[in-house]
């Protein structure tokens, strides 16, 4: 599935990635999709990031396969503007050029209950530059312990196995995860034409949750995620290789308390991230930095009255880094929050917030969110709403943009002036129609800009530099479900995403437009579903050293999943992606994968 069913009653499901604590959709007026666990198992893709492909406004671009750098932009912009949350436990890489979340070691597993997308600059109450959020949420373990088991394979020597079991009672719950992923990939980049060797990868991630209520209302949750993996690469060192290794090792913690008291609610929570990655160079260490997060967070809500609800918090970062030329540094960014929502009348919901934080290196900063949304009944029993949000945000320089600016690495022009915040404004409006026969079609117009960018010199390759001006990104996001019969149902999306540097050229490797159809069919008792997939990505560039802009060619790719049921409790599936052989390229100089075939067999017990 492509798209959240958007329903009248979808519209009344209870989300949480707008701001932190339990809203009905109809009242939100940020954009928001959802993604269901159905949807995630009926895909069958090995990673979130092709997950996410399929949603309006998200471009994803990959350098040459599972496991490479992947990158997921939500309305243009880069990676670290993305926030990903699982299950409350922030996913970056501290060791980072920008703190951004590794997207290719995200894989896909078992039991992920719903994955909602929060597109655009408004998501204040996680960091001021939260440019768009990705909330992961894991299946809470509930009644008799009961489990899943996938087994998958395909082209390129590809394996997948991944199992979990969760369970619980009035007094706590588990979930138990693990994956394991490898897989022997293709020479992905062009221009390695001596060794021409395989590029694998593997992957095995533990996700643990732990959950414990005393009482009603209270409850005591622990998240333990660890990730290890290995990516074989090319291009390399000095002289430059094409027998390279990289490696990275990924800890994630979080301890959290939920209390309510009436009228108020209360959610504190700490939490820690540790990362540690190498490089080999023809089997010679090369490169090493490890990086580390310390956070602390306090969420809280108040029922004014019975229309009005105020939402309050305040967090704690505490950065380290160790660079692979010796720098060590570290520092502190604190911050806190307020926003109020109100019903206005009968069905208009308005939310006006403001965040102060202040940074270490970069001082004080002032972010704020306003949003509005009126949801009305139709005759009939269709729906329409009408949503609005605006937001501003800052971003510091992250410390490894800083430690690579000091280091040996770098040189003039990216040593002789040091790199200052940059500054985001986002606003976007959208209409939402749903008719009681469960046809939705929604259509959004956003707008975004940063002020004073902070980039990598792929010019020149100095460090890091700073665009003194503004970007833009632009654009209009078409959403269309339309279930023909109880079987067929037709979905769909299309985003056109205007960017422009502040030279007024085309920012790189953003498509001016993205368009996904899908097809999906599910048989009479639904033990036989299929659903096929039309991608098509037209009008980007990326930028080669020395030659400046060249133009990426256009492509369409088809992928079909299917599920067929054996029985209840065991399922086969199968995945064809690129069915046509599409030869293309997201990133310059990188192959794509071409046709491939996967699929496996899932059980289900209890």
């Amino acid at each position: 599935m492509l798209l959240p069913a958007q329903t009248s009653e979808f519209q009344e499901e209870m989300i949480v990635v707008s701001s932190r604590i339990e809203t009905p959709l109809r009242t939100v007026g940020t954009a928001v999709s959802v993604i269901t666990a159905e949807d995630i198992q009926f895909q069958g893709y090995n990673s979130i990031a092709e997950v996410l492909r399929a949603q309006p406004g998200i471009g994803v671009t990959n350098n040459g396969g599972v496991g490479k750098p992947t990158t997921v932009r939500i309305r243009g912009e880069e990676s670290y503007r993305t926030l990903v949350m699982i299950d409350g436990v922030k996913f970056a890489d501290p060791s980072g050029t920008q703190v951004g979340p590794t997207f290719e070691h995200l894989i896909s597993t078992n039991r992920i209950e719903r994955i909602e997308v929060l597109r655009g600059s408004q998501g204040f109450i996680y960091g001021a530059d939260a440019g768009g959020v990705v909330n992961i949420l894991t299946r809470t373990g509930a009644g008799p312990v009961e489990g899943e088991a996938n087994i998958g394979f395909g082209k390129f020597n590809t394996k997948k196995m991944d199992g979990a079991f969760s369970g619980g009672n009035d007094e706590g719950d588990f979930f138990i995860s693990v994956s394991d992923l490898s897989s022997d990939g293709y020479n992905s980049k062009i221009s390695d034409t001596d060794l021409m060797d395989n590029d694998g990868y593997e992957n095995t991630t533990l996700h643990t949750k732990l959950g414990w209520e005393p009482a009603d209302n209270f409850r005591l949750q622990l998240v333990a995620r660890d990730t290890d993996a290995e990516n074989k690469f090319d291009s390399c060192g000095f002289p430059a290789t094409n027998d390279c290794t990289g490696s990275i090792s990924q800890t994630l913690f979080k301890l959290s308390g939920n209390y309510e008291a009436g009228k108020f609610t209360h959610f504190l929570g700490v939490g820690a991230t540790d990362v540690q990655r190498s490089n080999l160079w023809a089997g010679v260490k090369s490169f090493m930095t490890e990086g580390n997060i310390r956070h602390a967070e306090y969420v809280g809500s108040a029922k004014l009255s019975a229309i009005s609800t105020l939402v309050y918090g305040a967090d704690l970062n505490k950065e380290h880094v160790v660079s692979n030329s010796g720098n060590n540094l570290e520092r502190n960014q604190t911050g806190s929050y307020l926003e109020y929502q109100s019903r206005v009348g009968e069905n208009y919901f308005l939310t006006a917030g403001a965040r102060y934080d202040d940074n270490d290196d970069f001082g004080k900063h002032t972010s704020v969110r306003i949003s509005a949304a009126q949801f009305k009944d139709l005759d009939g029993g269709s729906t329409l709403k009408y949503r609005a949000s605006y937001g501003t945000g800052f971003r510091a320089p992250s410390l490894s943009e800083i430690a690579y600016n000091i280091g040996l690495l770098a040189f003039p022009p990216a040593t002789d002036a040091p790199v200052t915040e940059e500054s985001s404004t986002g606003f976007d409006i959208g209409i939402e129609y749903t008719s009681v026969s469960g046809l939705y079609v929604g259509a959004t117009y956003f707008n975004q800009k940063i002020e004073d960018e902070i980039f990598f010199d792929l010019a020149g390759f100095s460090g890091y530099l700073q665009s003194f001006g503004t970007n833009l990104s632009r654009g209009i996001e078409l959403i269309v479900e339309h279930p023909i019969t109880s079987q067929w149902t037709v979905l769909g999306n299309l985003t056109t995403n205007d960017t422009e540097n502040r030279e007024g050229l085309q920012r790189i490797r953003r498509p001016r437009r993205l368009t996904n159809i899908g097809i999906r069919f599910s048989s009479p008792n639904n033990r036989f579903r299929l659903l096929a997939h039309y991608r098509a990505s037209k009008d980007s560039v990326d930028e080669l050293y020395g030659i400046g802009r060249v133009p990426l060619n256009d492509h369409q790719i088809l992928d079909i999943s299917t599920v067929y049921a054996l029985s209840e409790t065991l399922e086969t599936y199968g995945r064809l992606e690129n069915v046509t052989a599409e030869d293309y390229q997201e990133v310059i100089g990188f192959r794509s994968a071409g046709f491939a075939a996967y699929g496996g067999i899932r059980i289900r017990f209890r």
